[in-house]
């Protein structure tokens, strides 16, 4: 993060933006790169003076529920069919579908919250949505609150530390453990419901 900080330090204005922004958005599409970084760097690079704390926490806020709204969207018109007709009829089958839609109809309001403030699951959770039809306001609510909330203390912490960067690093290191640790229990779980729904029987298949 420190190399990060001290290139960025260094950039134009507007490019700063650009590239936060991006960053972001991005995790949405690639679950491996950190949105949350970006975030805390705003706020560090805020501290500093070099980027506005509003102008830089409605832009990572707004690029991060626009790349799930994104991928909602995408999950929405293409989904279905890639599960039912692509490639994807080998990894989820019709009885698996409908029952995720059932999940989704009860559930998905809260699944799409809870799920953004875990590392991951933020990206699976919103095409899974769209895939579901869970409706636009049921899944751009949630995403807007729960991204609020987390990138909002986020963007906080990195102001409020200021300099103190160590002791950000240290922090932020640790909460990600916890929330991926969280996120691994429930993708085996995910993983153990998927097995033990994969070979329904006859009647099941058939409905």
């Amino acid at each position: 993060m420190s190399q990060a900080l001290a290139f960025l330090a260094t950039l134009p204005g507007w490019a700063v933006y650009l590239l936060l922004g991006a960053g972001a958005a991005v995790e949405n599409l690639l679950p491996p790169i950190p949105a949350d970084t970006f975030v805390v760097v705003a706020g560090l690079l805020a501290s500093q003076g070099v980027v506005d704390p509003w102008a830089a926490g409605l832009l990572t806020w707004g690029a991060n529920v626009a790349g799930a709204l994104v991928v909602f969207h995408m999950g929405d018109r293409y989904g279905r069919g890639f599960f039912e007709n692509g490639a994807g009829r080998w990894v989820l089958r019709p009885g698996q579908l409908r029952r995720i839609e059932a999940f989704y109809a009860r559930w998905g309001t809260w699944a799409v919250f809870f799920a953004r403030f875990l590392p991951g699951l933020r990206a699976v959770v919103p095409a899974f949505a769209g895939i579901s039809h869970q409706g636009f306001w049921r899944t751009a609510i949630p995403v807007a609150v729960a991204s609020g909330i987390w990138y909002g203390g986020l963007l906080w912490l990195g102001t409020v530390a200021g300099r103190n960067l160590p002791a950000v690093e240290d922090w932020l290191q640790g909460a990600n453990r916890t929330l991926l640790a969280v996120a691994l229990v429930l993708a085996l779980l995910i993983g153990w419901w998927w097995w033990r729904t994969r070979h329904p029987d006859d009647e099941e298949e058939a409905s």
